[in-house]
């Protein structure tokens, strides 16, 4: 493990994550009104085990091997409450309270990656 993902841990590939998940949910709002449109998104901590090699894919066969790094991209689709007549699935209250919940959460994802480089560079300034 190299300095930079010591530092850094888990962070980058969590902040590539809730981006892709808000862009699936942005498609979903903008696409309220689009007949058959099916609501789509990402399982967070799924994909997240894929990013730390922990879930299904390539199995490690030694210590010093690689973590996997990315995830497949497996968008779920989600299930309705309430059907749409037009075969539309995209529940506009649900998307916006998990836009908003993801939002938050990449915020403060950000934030905690902005406090690691900050007091990375307090560090190596010798403060």
């Amino acid at each position: 493990m190299n300095m930079i993902d010591r530092v850094f841990g888990v962070s980058p590939q969590v902040l590539d994550v809730r981006a892709q998940r808000m862009e699936l949910i942005a498609a979903n709002l903008a696409n309220a009104d689009t007949p058959g449109y099916k609501a789509r998104d990402i399982d967070f901590s799924d994909a997240m085990l894929q990013v730390l090699g922990e879930g299904e894919g390539l199995q490690k066969s030694n210590a010093r091997h690689q973590r996997g790094g990315e995830f497949r991209n497996d968008v779920l689709y989600r299930m309705p409450s309430q059907p749409s007549l037009d075969g539309n699935t995209v529940e506009t209250h649900r998307e916006q309270s998990e836009f908003m919940e993801n939002a938050i959460r990449y915020q403060a994802s950000l934030n905690f990656l902005g406090g690691r480089i900050k007091s990375m560079l307090l560090a190596l300034k010798g403060e």
